[in-house]
This record gives structure tokens, sequence and C-alpha cells, in this order.
């Protein structure tokens, strides 16, 4: 008997007029999804064969906690990383290889945004345990996904159109029949969330003409609102030094639960990133949440200046994943500024485990490991 393919529903409403939203990043998760990148990429131009320990180690923190699905673009590269990813411990158990195809690795950016049905579940409380293979289990599922359209940060980057194509391979993949396509560009990297109904954003890059532009403030709230279920969105103007994407959130400022946001404040007059961080750091004090709240700001340092090749990349320990039970921080091997990064996220996040993963190399690329991934929520 022929297996009945998966296509995705024709919808009329929104995610938000149907009841889905997008889940804070420190719920129940079921997997995180990773894109490999492969020497002909341009991300790595020169020094792809040191990245492959940092790259391993992110999954292996990933794995010892929950599913890490991986797109390599066919069998031969699935027996090559899975080859690599043994040498450097990863237990292979819970690492599962989809043949999609992909330009670069920044899944957070290409790939899918995964919604979730509203109900029950608090920002805070993480729900119920579920397995990591459930919603690979539920063709019925109760997520969805949003398939904004790509264009490579802005058309900095040609080719793009495999990465443009991963959301759909994906909702084929795990079966989810609801996908909504917006028709607009959008990256996971612009965007952060509260759990409770706010977006954090930049004017700097969701306003440049490079994206949308036709679009004013005004349609770019609707559509942020509308397909990833929200309420309310904060606007920052502000990128650090060495950022490609037109001043990405998550390499600024991020949520740490409903009502903190942690930032990296630059304490060097003569860093680049001295006026950016005090020009933000006022800004943070005057946004208020969705029921008029101001949030508490956290602040974290910025690691000394990673320099490959003359240069500047944007270190910054922004650029953290949660997993499930845990947060994986990127650390530069700057002693003093990483120790006390970790400290203060621990301090704020006494209930996971907080991780520093090495991404001196991975940075290169000019991203690091909130870029790499992005999170599966479990949909219950």
């Amino acid at each position: 008997m022929a297996k009945r393919s998966i296509q995705p529903k024709k919808i009329s409403k929104s995610p938000r007029e149907l009841g889905y939203t997008f889940p804070a990043e420190w719920e129940k998760q079921s997997g995180t999804w990773m894109s490999w990148p492969r020497p002909e990429g341009i991300s790595f131009p020169g020094r792809y064969r040191h990245i492959g320990v940092q790259l391993c180690a992110i999954v292996r923190e990933i794995a010892a906690r929950q599913r890490v699905h991986i797109n390599v673009p066919n069998e031969n590269w699935e027996d090559i990383v899975t080859e690599e990813l043994k040498s450097n411990g990863v237990a292979m158990k819970r690492v599962q290889f989809h043949h999609i195809k992909t330009n670069e690795s920044w899944c957070r950016d290409h790939g899918p945004a995964f919604l979730r049905k509203c109900g029950g579940r608090s920002a805070e409380s993480g729900g119920k345990k579920n397995s990591s293979a459930s919603v690979l289990r539920t063709p019925e599922s109760a997520l969805a996904i949003v398939d904004w359209t790509f264009n490579a940060w802005g058309g900095k980057y040609p080719p793009y159109d495999d990465d443009d194509a991963v959301p759909g391979q994906v909702a084929a993949a795990l079966k989810i029949e609801t996908v909504f396509k917006p028709g607009i560009v959008m990256e996971g990297g612009a965007v952060d969330f509260n759990g409770a109904g706010t977006v954090l954003t930049t004017t700097d890059c969701l306003l440049n003409k490079n994206r949308n532009p036709k679009l004013k403030k005004p349609a770019i709230e609707r559509y942020l609102k509308d397909f990833y279920g929200q309420s309310h969105v904060c606007w920052l103007t502000g990128g650090i030094a060495g950022d490609d994407t037109d001043g990405h959130i998550d390499d600024l400022a991020r949520f740490i639960s409903p009502t903190k946001i942690v930032f990296g404040i630059e304490s060097n007059r003569d860093d680049e990133n001295y006026t950016v961080s005090k020009d933000v750091r006022r800004q943070l004090d005057d946004l208020r949440d969705q029921d008029g709240n101001s949030f508490e700001i956290v602040e974290l340092p910025m690691p000394k200046p990673v320099v490959i090749e003359d240069q500047r990349c944007p270190a910054t320990y922004m650029n953290f994943l949660f997993v499930n039970g845990a947060i994986l921080v990127p650390v530069f091997g700057d002693r003093k500024n990483d120790a006390r990064a970790l400290s203060v996220l621990k301090e704020h996040l006494p209930k996971h485990d907080v991780v520093g993963v090495r991404c001196d190399e991975i940075i290169w690329g000019l991203g690091a490991i909130h870029c790499l991934t992005q999170q599966v929520p479990t949909d219950a």
C-alpha cells in the first residue's frame, strides 16, 4: 500500500486567529533542528576544518537532553557527519538525519518557525513531560509551521534557493500539515519571545529596505502578531560590531523569562560596541511588556573582540540556546568575561544547567549556537 503524501492545508485564517503561538524558548521541547555546513559553502571560508570539534560539541550537549534533527544533502554526507559526531563523543541514539539540501548552516534563519496551539500551559511551567520523538509519531499534531521567505539577509549571499525551501521539506518530514506562508521575508534570529505575548526585534533588521521594502512598521508589526501569535511588539535600534544580518536581536538582547531581558554591555570605551550598548541600554529601560509593565534588565559583559583574519566577528553571549533543562552559552576563550557571563545566567536561571560551549572558531561564520539551531516545541 502506497504511503499517503502529506500536503499542506489551505488556510484562510492567520495562526493567531486559529489559536497558535510561538512558544518561549525555555518551554519543553521535543527536539532541535540543525543544518550541517559543507566545505563548498561560503560561511567558513578557508577555515572549515577548524569548526568540526566545536560544532560536534554543540550537538553533544543537545543530544544529551533531547533529539537532534540534522539536515544533510544525501546518504554520503550522512555517513560523513555520523563518523565525525561519533569521533567527538556524540551519543547517536537521539540524532536523526534528514536528506534536505541547504546552501548554508544557519537553521535559525532558513528553518521553519514552529507554532503550537495555545491552551493550558503557563509560560514558565515547561508543561508535562513528553517523549523526544512525540512530534514524529503524531501526524495530526498540535504543531504548525510558518514558512517565511528567506533571502539570505537581504540578498547578501546568493544562492539561497535551497535554504528558502527548507521549511516545507521539514513540514513533510514531520508530517505537519498546517503550514502558513506569509509571503514576506523574515529570519528567526531577528525575533525573540517572552512567552506571554511580546516579541522583541530591531528596526535595523526588520525595517531594512533589503527585506520587505514595500512594508512600513505597522504592517511588519501586524505580520509579527498574526503569524507568531503575539499581542505586542517591542522595538530596539542597534546592532553589534561584525554582525552581517543588519542587527539581529539574538546578538543583542534576549528574554530569559517573561519579565527578564539579558543584554550585553560593553565597558571598554575604545570598543566600537561601547556607544551602541549604552544607547540600547537606555532603550531597554523604556520598553514595556504586553501588560504595560517594565522589564528587569540583566546585564552580561561582552567578550573581548574576536578578530579572525583581520575581520571583527560578532562575538556575544546573547547567542545562547535553551534546551530541556539547560542553556547552552557560546564562550570565546576569554576566561574572565566567559566566567562572569555564565555566573550571571546561573544566578537568574537556577533550575537550568548553564553550559559554556566554545565558539571562537564557529564565530568565523558570523554566528554561534542560536544561529545554528531551531527548537521544536512539544505538541502537547
